[in-house]
């Protein structure tokens, strides 16, 4: 059974993980954040012309977030930050350089390199970043790779 938590996102979708060994359902708390993170997702999804969006990784166990390497204060572990792809709509950094330039509010937003970061923690900073191939990461979104 598909749990919607809005008309294109489901909880499914956003807890999947291929660590299939590892328990990654979200508790309540989290499950309120996963529904507005969706929300905000539908206003990137418009934005994006409608086009399909696909997720690689939303909400993290703690467990999940460290075998994946994530970042201690990831806001993957609240349910704030979703990693997706919008192959019909061109690279990630197209789809960035939409994002940094719209209305739509976020704390983060990272090129990865072959997929786009987004969070919509507290804070809604709009800091945008851009993966570096050494390592790390740049201010604002490169030119060049």
């Amino acid at each position: 059974m598909t749990t919607k938590l809005t008309a294109h996102f489901a909880l499914e979708e956003l807890t999947h993980t291929q660590h299939r060994e590892l328990d990654n359902t979200p508790p309540p708390e989290v499950v309120a954040n996963l529904q507005t993170t969706a929300a905000r997702m539908e206003e990137v999804r418009r934005l994006l012309g409608g086009r399909v969006i696909t997720v690689t990784s939303g909400y993290r166990s703690p467990a999940l977030n460290r075998v994946v390497g994530g970042a201690r204060t990831s806001a993957h572990l609240d349910g704030h930050a979703v990693d997706f792809n919008c192959y019909g709509f061109g690279s990630p950094k197209a789809v960035c350089r939409k994002i940094a330039t719209s209305d739509v509010d976020f704390d983060q937003l990272i090129e990865e390199g072959s997929w786009v970061h987004i969070s919509f923690a507290p804070k809604l900073r709009r800091q945008v970043l851009t993966k570096r191939q050494g390592g790390g990461y740049a201010l604002g979104l490169e030119v060049a790779r």
